[in-house]
């Protein structure tokens, strides 16, 4: 099956607090139905030293995975947000194809 979203995807994010913001798919984790966004979806940890100084100890800043139904892919092509269509060509392949231009997405 051919997955609507893919690493390196641009997407647009639809709800909590980096609404309408852009980013860069990182990671797809599609058994999870999860997906890491490039600088969005920010949180803070607190982290306890490792052993004999191997971690510094304090508060780090790192991307958690969202679920994959708060973003949605932008099309290269139009640069809008759109749905994705697979399309079956004529050699048996699918394709992602953007729904607003029905053009192919590679």
């Amino acid at each position: 099956m051919t997955a609507r979203l893919k690493r390196d995807d641009e997407v647009l994010i639809l709800r909590g607090k980096d609404k309408g913001k852009r980013g860069k798919v990182q990671k797809f984790l599609p058994a999870q139905n999860l997906i890491l966004v490039e600088g969005l979806n920010r949180v803070k940890r607190h982290l306890k030293a490792g052993a004999q100084g191997a971690r510094q100890a304090g508060i780090i800043e790192k991307e958690m995975p969202m679920n994959a139904s708060k973003v949605m892919p932008i099309c290269p092509n139009c640069d809008k947000p759109t749905r994705i269509g697979i399309q079956v060509l004529d050699d048996g392949s699918k394709t992602r194809m953007c729904k607003r231009c029905n053009s192919m997405i590679n």
